[in-house]
């Protein structure tokens, strides 16, 4: 099986997705996938609208079909947002149809703060059924949750099962830190991290509730480093989070860093205290394997498929309680040997089920009948 893997000039491959960018963690596992199929000896070409930060070569989506729509072609499809162009291309080709399931938001978090994203993800929900009821040969979710999602809204049991999304974690762990970044975090304050866009699904607004809490019960100077995307069409958000930070009298305790380099993320891990995720879903939650891998204890609202993702390498609670969360906190600052058992199982956790080699592996297996 393995020579006729390497030697199949037949078979051509098409990955599909609809804005490739270099630092996306959607881009991210399609870019993983097409340099997997490469390194397979199958010719692989990479369909979008639109690229940015990307050294490979892409290609348009109107001539997909030409190149990898035969009954012989493998098409893997990295399903995020409503497209009408994927569902008429995995409704044309004829061979081994891959859906890739990255979680589509659910529209409500976004209606008091943007109509274009309230609209955008009601549209991309809704298609989850059509794509659910293609009947593709393989569905693929970055986590039970989102698998089960996809099953639930087709009419047939799915062939598939659940990988974890390919990552840059490795490429951050060998990174070089901004050491002047985390010579001026390492002053003596707790330090409270969140990576992750600003969204409302992310739950800052609950973050800054549960650190205004730590502040008032606990003597420590503390500081709550916020390190995402700010999206200007979502500037409702981002204001509703600065006023409530005023609100509370944290504007000298909050770091925003718009866009982080690999250099300062890497710096905001190790210099960080405690991981801290408020979010109220999560298709699977990628820094959270970060935080395992560089070594900064989690404290996370067990929502959607975050249970899912830690596992036993944290601390996660069902209830919304700020003040919970900020004890929770607390106690991974005084107890060292509760620290240390959640830095190592949060290490073997990320070794054993999401680094790269592993998802890899799973990855060819699930292509086994096509290979």
């Amino acid at each position: 099986m393995a020579g006729e893997r390497a030697g199949s000039l037949r078979m051509k491959a098409a990955i599909l997705i609809p804005v490739l960018t270099s630092k996306d963690a959607v881009g991210a596992d399609a870019m993983a996938m097409a340099q997997i199929l490469d390194d397979l000896g199958i010719e692989t070409r990479i369909f979008c609208q639109s690229s940015s930060g990307v050294s490979r070569k892409t290609w348009p989506t109107e001539g997909m079909a030409a190149f990898a729509g035969g009954p012989n072609d493998l098409v893997i499809y990295h399903f995020s947002t409503a497209w009408p162009v994927a569902v008429d291309l995995l409704q044309r080709c004829r061979g081994y149809r891959v859906v890739k399931y990255h979680n589509i938001t659910p529209a409500g978090f976004f209606k008091p703060f943007s109509n274009e994203y309230h609209n955008g993800c009601e549209n991309g929900r809704q298609e989850i059924a059509k794509i659910a009821n293609l009947g593709c040969e393989l569905y693929l979710g970055d986590s039970a949750y989102n698998f089960n999602e996809l099953e639930a809204a087709g009419s047939a049991e799915l062939k598939g099962g659940v990988l974890a999304p390919f990552h840059r974690v490795e490429e951050i762990v060998q990174a070089e830190a901004d050491t002047g970044m985390i010579n001026a975090l390492t002053d003596g304050a707790r330090n409270f991290l969140m990576v992750g866009r600003i969204a409302p699904n992310k739950g800052h607004l609950q973050l800054v509730e549960t650190f205004s809490a730590y502040v008032r019960a606990y003597p420590d100077p503390a500081r709550l480093i916020l390190v995402g995307k700010i999206d200007p069409r979502l500037h409702a958000y981002t204001d509703a989070i600065r006023q409530r930070i005023d609100e509370l009298g944290l504007v000298d305790h909050v770091l925003w860093i718009n866009g982080a380099s690999e250099a300062q993320l890497k710096a905001a891990y190790l210099a960080s205290h405690v991981f801290m995720l408020m979010s109220e879903h999560e298709g699977f939650c990628v820094p959270l394997i970060e935080s395992m891998a560089l070594g900064t204890p989690i404290v996370a609202h067990a929502s959607s498929a975050i249970p899912e993702t830690l596992g036993d390498a944290g601390i996660a609670w069902d209830e919304p309680d700020p003040w919970l969360y900020a004890a929770s906190a607390a106690r991974l600052f005084s107890d060292d040997e509760l620290r240390g058992d959640l830095l190592d199982c949060g290490r073997r956790r990320y070794k054993e089920l999401f680094c790269n080699g592993v998802l890899r592996k799973r990855f060819i297996d699930f292509l086994e009948p096509v290979l």
